[in-house]
């Protein structure tokens, strides 16, 4: 019975979460590992006591083996299952699944070996994780991937495997329709020896990164994928020595094209025997598309359309540049910005609106900043080139929304200490505003931010961005961004709801001149909670000018690309009957 006392004792996060009826749990820190001993090398079974549970993180723990029995019954509800940093492995026993709600699995930095059925992450028949979009096994010991992972979880859209053991794919994920929507497939830093020419039945791949294995070739057939626009097959001996070149300097589409007329030798001549009728129907494919387009847009009243221009980087006399630090990589690694300009919020309640889209879009696609968290900025005061990077909490200064200069450490412990007699006076479970985030940041050694070229910090995420870039009513230039813990394809995914959401307040706007307009003071208020879109009514435009989208690139330290934002692919929700975007 004693003992009983002394284990419940020792995880008083569990009865603060319990008492709160919490969402999100954290546990991390210096005496988790003595804690997760005692219990056996498991996570507590009372953990596996919190039904309410959407976002579970259990990171750099050396003494976490296995998560223990009960967590697929005891957590049906859960999104979010970030395991990441532990001793996991050689297998997961029991397996994970089913968890019918889980989003975003990371079990990166662990030490697992294999997968199999049983131990690994659900089952295959029905589907243990039918809703999961994002997948990050990378730092680990893989040798070999389970081949039932396309039917366990058949809804993948990202997968991440770099830095394993890998020296092939299982056939089944090449499978036809097995993982209709994978955008997104990283395996750097394997072994991988060879890539089946089955990999263009990924309909949805966009990002392919397979540098530093140990490939001969890359098959012809990856210039079918009709999605594919960014390619990385660095550190790889090709035979093909100008391939070769090619992967270390030139860009996607070159590439593709390279290997879509066969490259040298007898890959020539079978694309020479194939090349005219492959040639001719896909002019035929493009011919019916346009025909069909132009048949829809006679039907819409083009003075409803949504607009929106697209300026290209090599249109734009000084495109905005974000450089990435590598730092960012364990702590939140991706980015994606843009800008947008031609806004129109002094009209109306078209700042509130804005705001308040905002506000839904974190709700909901940004599953509460714990799959991504927006930042806008007035471009008037953003002054670039940009840098994505990290700082320890005590050397962070930043000027939060509403709020003095302070440190990011210090800040902190203020928001912890407001929600804590916020829940005091309004005797409530939980909290609101930014004090909601803070647990994002929990264990976290140095904090991420983004640094203008005056060194100011204009973005502090997922908490606030900066009084220096604040938007305004005045403001009609801005700039966006997007980052992630999990995945590059949701920074995307937001952004293009960000933007169209943009277009649609654009046109409602101009078309209802309303009076009773949101103060830059009220402003504060809503924008505090940092931005979001998704939700509102839908308009069009009338003659005006369309919004510009201009690409901005996101480089790592040496400037090589790492992303650029809108591409082609990008905002493909906009080929609707009421939206035109102008590449």
């Amino acid at each position: 019975m004693a003992a009983v006392v002394a284990v419940s004792e020792s995880w008083p996060e569990l009865e603060l979460a319990e008492r709160e009826r919490r969402r999100e749990l954290l546990l991390t820190g210096p005496g988790l590992e003595e804690r997760v001993r005692a219990a056996g090398g498991r996570l507590p079974p009372r953990l596996f006591t919190l039904p309410l549970l959407h976002y579970l993180e259990v990171s750099g723990c050396g003494s976490l083996r296995e998560p223990g029995p009960g967590l697929a019954q005891g957590l049906p509800q859960l999104h979010s299952l970030v395991l990441r940093r532990n001793a996991l492995g050689p297998g997961l026993s029991p397996e994970l699944g089913p968890l019918p709600a889980l989003r975003v699995l990371d079990l990166s930095g662990n030490a697992l070996e294999a997968l199999p059925p049983g131990q690994g992450l659900g089952p295959a028949e029905p589907p243990g994780l039918p809703q999961l979009q994002s997948l990050n096994l990378s730092g680990n010991r893989l040798r070999e991937l389970p081949a039932d992972l396309a039917r366990c979880a058949p809804r993948l859209q990202s997968l991440n495997l770099t830095a394993n053991c890998l020296d092939s794919f299982p056939a089944e994920l090449f499978r036809p329709g097995a993982l209709p929507l994978l955008s997104e497939l990283a395996a750097a830093d394997n072994c991988l020896r060879e890539l089946s020419p089955d990999i263009a039945h990924l309909a949805s791949l966009k990002t392919l990164d397979l540098s530093n294995n140990q490939l001969s070739e890359i098959p012809a057939e990856l210039a079918d994928c009709p999605k594919l626009k960014e390619i990385n097959f660095r550190g790889n001996k090709l035979k093909d020595r100008r391939l070769e070149k090619m992967v270390s300097g030139c860009q996607t589409r070159s590439i593709l094209e390279y290997l879509r007329v066969g490259g040298r030798g007898g890959c020539r001549v079978r694309a020479r025997a194939e090349g005219p009728e492959k040639d001719e129907g896909r002019r035929k494919r493009r011919e019916r598309r346009r025909e069909g387009g132009e048949g829809q847009e006679a039907a819409v009243d083009e003075a409803s359309r949504l607009l929106l221009r697209v300026l290209h980087v090599s249109e734009n006399p000084a495109p905005l540049t974000v450089r990435v630090s590598p730092t960012v990589r364990d702590v939140r690694p991706f980015i994606v910005g843009t800008v947008v300009r031609g806004m129109d919020l002094q009209t109306g309640n078209a700042l509130r609106r804005f705001l308040v889209s905002q506000t839904r879009l974190h709700e909901d696609l940004c599953e509460k900043r714990t799959a991504a968290t927006i930042a806008t900025h007035d471009l008037r005061a953003v002054r670039g080139p940009l840098l994505y990077a990290t700082r320890p909490p005590q050397d962070l200064t930043v000027v939060p929304l509403g709020r003095r200069e302070i440190k990011a450490k210090d800040l902190v412990r203020q928001l912890q200490l407001e929600a804590e007699e916020h829940r005091k006076q309004k005797r409530r479970q939980s909290v609101s505003g930014l004090h909601r985030y803070l647990h994002l940041l929990d264990g976290k050694e140095n904090y991420p931010c983004l640094v203008d070229a005056d060194g100011d910090v204009i973005s502090f995420p997922p908490i606030t961005n900066s009084e220096k870039t604040k938007i305004k009513k005045t403001t009609s230039d801005l700039f966006l961004e997007v980052t992630s813990a999990t995945s590059l394809q949701i920074c995307k995914e937001v952004m293009d709801a960000l933007v169209l959401k943009m277009a649609e307040i654009n046109k409602y706007t101009l078309e209802n001149k309303e009076e009773g307009s949101l103060s830059d003071t009220e402003a504060d208020g809503v924008s505090g909670q940092l931005s979001d879109p998704r939700t509102d009514p839908s308009a069009g435009k009338d003659g005006s000018p369309p919004l510009v989208v201009e690409q901005v690139r996101v480089v790592d330290e040496e400037g090589h690309l790492k992303v650029v934002y809108p591409s082609k692919t990008d905002l493909a929700a906009a080929t609707t009957a009421h939206v035109t975007v102008v590449r």
